[in-house]
Parts: C-alpha cells; sequence; structure tokens
C-alpha cells in the first residue's frame, strides 16, 4: 500500500511562530516515513508559504514557493518552480500551528474549501476555543463553571475603580502567555490594556481564580475520546509564560508540569469529566488541550481550550499523553487517522 501524503504546516504570521516551528520538529522526529510521505510546507512570518525539506532545516530559504489551492479538483498544493507550476495531491493535512492564523479557523476554513481532510477542530469550533469570550460564553451555557469576565473593545477605557482586583487583563484571542498581565490595583490597569492591545483589539479583564492550574490532553479516536494524565503547573512566581522564555527547552523560569498531577484521584476524575464536557460542549474534534483551575470545593473552573496545542518537547500535551502511557509517535498516527476518517469533509 503507497504512504499516506500528508501536508504538515507550520511557522505563520502569528505570535507563535517559534513554538510552531519546534512543534513541527517533535512531529518530525515522530513520524512513521515508512507510512506516511511528509510534505513539509513552511509559512514564514511574513506569511510566505514555502514547500521545504523540514522544519529542523534552513527551511526558509531551501524552498520553492507553494501554496494550497482551495479549488477541490486538484485536493492539494500548487508548487511554482519558476514559472511552472505543478500540483501535488495530499490525502491529509497536519496543521501544526498555534495561535492567531492558525488555530482560530482561518487555516480550517481554507482546508474546508480544499476538501482535504486535516488534523484537528473545524472552523466554528476553532473561532469559539480561541475568542476566551465566547468559549467562556459557550460553556457557561452548558454549566461549566467559568471566570467572571468584561470585554473592553478598542478604544474603551474601563474604570479602574470599577474592578475587583486581582484582575488577569489578556488578549481575547491570542496563544500562550503573549499580552498576559496580572493586575493587582488601578494604577497597572492602563499599561496592561496597552500589552495586550499588541496582540488583539479585543481584550478581557478577568476575575483572577484562586485555585491549582490543572490541565488536561484529549485525543479522539474511533473508539471514543482519550484522556491523558491530568498535570499540574506548580509555580514558583507570577503565572505561567514558558513559550516567552529563550530556552524553555532546558526549564522554566518559574514553573514545573507535574503529570500525573500531585492531587487525589477523585480530584483529577473531576478534572477529566470536566475536560469531557467542555470538549463535548464547544464541538471539538481530534485533539484538544484543556487548561481549569481547581478550586478548594472541588470546582473545576475553565482557563481556556487550546485546539492545536504546544507539541514540543517540554510542551503539556505530549507530557500527558506520555504520563498515560502513549508515546508520541502513536499520538501523530492517531491524529493523522482521525483525520483521515472524519466524514465532515
Amino acid at each position: 500500500m503507497s504512504a499516506t501524503k500528508v501536508g504538515i504546516l507550520f511557522g505563520g504570521i502569528g505570535e507563535e511562530h517559534d513554538v510552531s516551528v519546534k512543534s513541527a520538529c517533535e512531529v518530525a522526529d515522530n513520524l512513521d516515513t515508512e507510512r506516511y510521505e511528509p510534505y513539509w510546507i513552511g509559512i514564514t512570518r511574513q506569511g510566505s508559504w514555502k514547500l521545504c525539506k523540514g522544519p529542523d532545516t534552513d527551511w526558509e530559504h531551501d524552498t520553492v514557493p507553494a501554496s494550497l489551492s482551495p479549488n477541490r479538483d486538484l485536493h492539494g498544493l500548487v508548487v511554482w518552480h519558476g514559472d511552472q507550476a505543478s500540483v501535488i495531491r495530499l490525502d491529509v493535512v497536519f496543521p501544526v500551528l498555534h495561535g492567531t492564523m492558525g488555530e482560530d479557523g482561518t487555516i480550517q476554513g481554507l482546508l474546508e474549501l480544499s476538501g482535504i481532510p486535516y488534523v484537528g477542530c473545524g472552523v466554528e469550533s476553532s473561532v469559539a476555543c480561541m475568542d476566551k469570550s465566547l468559549a467562556y460564553l459557550i460553556a457557561g451555557n452548558a454549566g461549566i463553571p467559568t471566570p467572571g469576565f468584561r470585554i473592553v473593545m478598542a478604544g474603551e477605557s474601563p474604570d479602574p475603580q470599577t474592578l475587583d482586583y486581582p484582575v488577569f487583563v489578556k488578549p481575547a484571542r491570542s496563544g500562550s502567555s503573549f499580552g498576559i498581565s496580572k493586575v493587582n490595583g488601578p494604577d497597572e490597569l492602563s499599561d496592561a490594556l496597552a500589552l495586550a492591545r499588541q496582540y488583539d483589539s479585543k481584550v478581557l479583564i478577568e476575575q483572577a481564580i484562586v485555585g491549582k492550574e490543572i490541565g488536561c490532553s484529549v485525543l479522539e479516536t474511533k473508539s471514543g475520546l482519550t484522556l491523558g494524565e491530568v498535570d499540574h503547573v506548580a509555580l514558583t512566581s507570577g503565572f505561567l509564560r514558558i513559550h516567552l522564555e529563550k530556552t524553555p527547552e532546558t526549564g522554566s523560569q518559574n514553573s514545573q508540569f507535574i503529570a500525573p498531577a500531585d492531587i487525589p484521584q477523585y480530584q483529577q476524575q473531576i478534572v477529566k469529566d470536566a475536560a469531557v464536557k467542555v470538549y463535548r460542549a464547544l464541538g471539538c474534534t481530534g485533539i484538544a488541550r484543556v487548561d481549569m483551575f481547581l478550586t478548594e470545593d472541588d470546582t473545576a473552573v475553565l482557563n481556556e481550550v487550546n485546539t492545536l496545542p504546544g507539541l514540543t518537547s517540554y510542551s503539556r500535551y505530549p507530557g500527558m499523553m506520555r504520563a498515560a502511557g502513549l508515546t508520541f509517535d502513536k499520538v501523530v498516527d492517531q491524529l493523522i487517522a482521525n483525520a483521515s476518517a472524519d466524514s465532515r469533509r
């Protein structure tokens, strides 16, 4: 049987470009090239698409221009060699992209037009999960606890004296910890809003939740959902900022991921049940990492949902799956298999 032709997108114009490249390198190390024929498509920070040899090469220079065609008859990539174009028909696409223009529904919409099956959540779920205010509204309507929040649009200036501090100020539609500030008093609000607006014109001011920061990885299979071990983000100071650090591979400055989480079994089950409920309520498919806070009264409060979570050597999603006995190469196999069998497309 011929190898499955997999287009793997990485890089991108968003704030998580570097993280995406690192995630793609990890996928490359765990991709069975006897089963899959990879086509590596790097997207530069300027938005140029390049067919290259892989993410661990000098891919921005050793490349040929390429683009994903929305034409379903082509079902793949258009590659340019000078004035001559050729088409590579793809069986499935794995968008190893994070954050803006990666997991926010934009790439997913292009893939829907192309008719090519792809790894991860569909357009609607990607949009809803990326916009934290939408995710909170949908989750809250499904009976899932969320932080109290208010939306601040461009040009709006909330009265600092009306807030119950501490609060978190964050871009509504951005990834990792980019643009996030913890605000402890009125005099810090203006700078926090300015930082968040560097990443999004829509900003959230969110109630600070007192509790353990907990996560649960979800992988969809033909037989149902596979959950990784619950993890706990142990902080020595501040809040989680790992993707903002220069060398997270050597260890974080202020955080450690503990999987399985150092909490009783019954609390782990509370988190897992909540993660499945969130996953279903937001219409996720294939893959997601559900981040929550676990309060002293055993309430799991939604923090955010990552529909294309980090897949680097130090990322939480593969770490939780590995703790549950599922190696990353098996995760990659299952993601591609699930996308190939997805009847939505």
